[in-house]
């Protein structure tokens, strides 16, 4: 392995990639940079989705979902045959009496989740609880019927 090219040569005459700038030039320099910052989040349409937990217990499924800044009027969960839906709109607050540059970096938005179940969900077997900006929703497995053996007529 030759390593020529990683040891500069005695007498090469080094020169700087820097252009120098002007007070004006660096201005206009940060603002090509970070122009594409104003606009990030609505090209990027950062909408807010809520990061959910499952976990599967002996007797229960449990959805742990994080719902902050959210009242509990703000979402529902509903079922649907094997299908358990989240819903809801996390609203932006905005001060009106502000004026000036502001950045918006939390997410906001209408989201909707939805866990489709290997069983169909009953109802009643259903729990859920919200605290502190954490939704906590309990689903009862069925109870497992026991393997039957079925009678072979011989034809």
């Amino acid at each position: 392995m030759t390593t020529h090219w990683m040891v500069p040569r005695r007498g090469v005459r080094r020169t700087t990639c820097v252009p120098a700038l002007s007070s004006a030039g660096f201005d206009r320099f940060f603002d090509d940079v970070w122009s594409g910052f104003a606009t990030a989040p609505t090209a990027r349409a950062v909408a807010f989705t809520p990061r959910v937990d499952v976990e599967e217990m002996d007797d229960a499924l449990r959805l742990t979902a994080e719902l902050p800044g959210l009242d509990d009027k703000d979402f529902e969960v509903s079922i649907d045959a094997d299908l358990l839906t989240l819903k809801g709109e996390k609203k932006i607050v905005r001060d009106t009496e502000r004026q000036g540059v502001s950045v918006v970096e939390r997410s906001h938005g209408s989201f909707e989740r939805s866990f489709r179940f290997a069983w169909e969900i009953a109802p009643d077997s259903v729990k859920a609880s919200y605290k502190q900006g954490v939704l906590e929703v309990r689903v009862a497995k069925p109870e497992r019927q026991e393997a039957r053996t079925v009678p072979v007529e011989a034809v």
